[in-house]
């Protein structure tokens, strides 16, 4: 197959906020080849957005080198467009308009401006809108303008920036369908696509291969072709045999090549995942039930949970992190104290939380020895923050401060003043 885009020993790092350099990407290897569907996983942070907007030509590679069509690339290429997860749109400007933005940029005439913009709005679904805006337009009508605004274009490379994570699940399917019948009709201009998501399955049922990324640095850790023909069903048994192997290679602690085979140690720059206390519990005692009486496959796990696996993979991680569960193959087992957890009461529930806590997240043990070392208990956040900073972006680190606070405050760790910013020790520790 003619490879389209080219990636060798690609590297890229931001500047902290104390100047030293922070790696998000790190000797990237990925070729995307005419005619594929490719899907990229991995968890929030890992680089995946920073990985296609070097693709796209938006932001340069450190290291490394990036072709197109054999080319080297060098900023923006004609021929590759990109659907982010926002809309994007300009509310000022119709339906029409903001499809014939990038043929404006590009210096289109107007007739064949309004001509090719038409057939965009036609081939999406969206004709009999082109005066509307998008305040006037549901969701998955406004992404339908986003796609129809890069397929205008016409690329041969189309990058989706989790195009369907916005829209509710329904919505987000319906249109993806409707993507993939386009691709498979052959009335897409586009000759390959690359697509970020955060739903599994979303990208079984539409990749030829799927990726697995790495977080810190980002990387590829594992690929898996997938040969079944096209339209897939859900609950075939061959597609959820791939979704589960898909999850057991998320899962796995199995370094990429050329990587020593030792696990990694907690660190406290640690990106925590996203897990609600509450729902931890519930996930945990769901594990515990007589129908997995401690083990579960992560899909089955999904699918009784009524969560996604957006939402239950943070959680599984979090149980793993903290020792109450443990990741394995794509399974849930519960720890010997996990048990315990489970059966305890709510005080003892936080009593033990509190101590994982302590032991296996870094960042809430330097907060907890550093109030222990002010005369009044308390401390500002801003310090935190900032050390975060130093090797992440800072919504990443908010975010991470916020999960560590929460998780603390259950545990009776440390407090948090949401008024004044102050973290302190609880109250009756101070006495």
């Amino acid at each position: 197959m003619t490879a389209l885009i080219d990636l060798k020993g690609v590297a890229k790092g931001f500047k902290s906020a104390d100047g030293s350099l922070r790696s998000v990407l790190e000797d990237v290897d990925f070729t995307l080849a005419q005619g594929e569907i490719v899907a990229l996983l991995g968890q929030s942070g890992s680089g995946k957005s920073t990985l296609l907007r070097i693709m796209a030509g938006l932001i340069p590679a450190d290291a490394g080198d990036v072709h197109y069509r054999g080319q080297p690339l060098f900023g923006p290429a004609q021929g590759i467009s990109m659907v982010f997860q926002s809309f994007a749109l300009f509310p000022w400007l119709t339906v029409q308009q903001n499809v014939e933005l990038g043929l404006e940029a590009a210096g289109v005439g107007e007739a064949e401006r309004a001509a090719r913009a038409a057939a965009a709005i036609e081939l999406i679904g969206l004709s009999g809108f082109e005066g509307a805006l998008p305040r006037e337009l549901s969701g998955g009508m406004r992404q339908r303008v986003g796609l129809a605004r890069a397929l205008v274009m016409q690329p041969a490379v189309l990058l989706m920036d989790e195009a369907f994570s916005a829209l509710d699940v329904l919505t987000g399917e319906r249109l993806r369908n409707e993507i993939l019948e386009l691709w498979d009709g052959g009335q897409m201009p586009t000759q390959a696509m690359l697509v970020v998501s955060h739903n599994i399955e979303e990208a079984v049922m539409m990749a030829d291969r799927v990726l697995i990324f790495a977080s810190n640095p980002g990387r590829v850790r594992a690929e898996l072709p997938i040969t079944l023909p096209r339209p897939r069903r859900a609950d075939s048994p061959e597609v959820r045999l791939l979704i589960d192997e898909v999850y057991r290679l998320m899962t796995s602690a199995t370094p990429a090549a050329g990587m020593a085979e030792e696990p990694a140690k907690p660190h406290l720059s640690d990106r925590l995942p996203e897990a609600d206390v509450g729902r931890m519990e519930s996930l945990l005692e769901l594990l515990a039930d007589e129908q997995f009486k401690g083990r579960a496959d992560l899909p089955q796990l999904v699918e009784e949970s009524e969560l996604t696996d957006e939402e239950v993979l943070p959680l599984a991680d979090a149980l793993n992190r903290l020792g109450l569960a443990q990741l394995s193959g794509g399974d849930l087992l519960m720890t010997p104290l996990g048990h315990k957890y489970v059966d305890g009461s709510h005080d003892f529930r936080r009593q033990v939380f509190g101590q994982q806590l302590l032991e296996h997240v870094p960042l809430a043990a330097f907060i907890r020895h550093s109030l222990e070392q002010e005369v009044d208990g308390e401390l500002k956040e801003e310090p935190f923050l900032k050390l975060l900073q130093d090797s992440m972006e800072a919504g990443d680190a908010e975010r991470v401060l916020r999960v560590a606070i929460e998780w603390a405050r259950y545990g009776e760790v440390f407090e948090y003043d949401y008024h004044t910013g102050l973290i302190h020790l609880p109250e009756a520790d101070e006495d």
